[in-house]
């Protein structure tokens, strides 16, 4: 599995992002279970998928602060509204 751009992450929606994520969890187990066995091929790899697990992750936590956010000016919002027609 190559690397994905940061780029090429910020394209998926938000469940090919949860499917991604298991995915690399997945890998991840079992590259671990390859190193402790003496069977991994290419150590960089665990190396790699972290990388691209943590990366995956910062993009699903950019979308859930950018969510709170937006669901705070909401909020605010409809607060002066109602203010104004109070």
């Amino acid at each position: 599995m190559p690397v994905q751009k940061v780029k090429d992450l910020r394209d998926l929606t938000d469940d090919e992002l949860e499917r991604k994520l298991l995915d690399l969890k997945d890998e991840l187990w079992r590259l671990r279970f390859q190193l402790a066995t003496q069977q991994l091929e290419n150590p960089m790899r665990i190396r790699e998928v972290r990388k691209a697990y943590a990366r995956t992750m910062t993009i699903i936590r950019e979308r859930e602060i950018a969510r709170e956010r937006q669901n705070r000016q909401d909020a605010l919002r409809a607060g002066d509204v109602q203010a104004s027609q109070g």
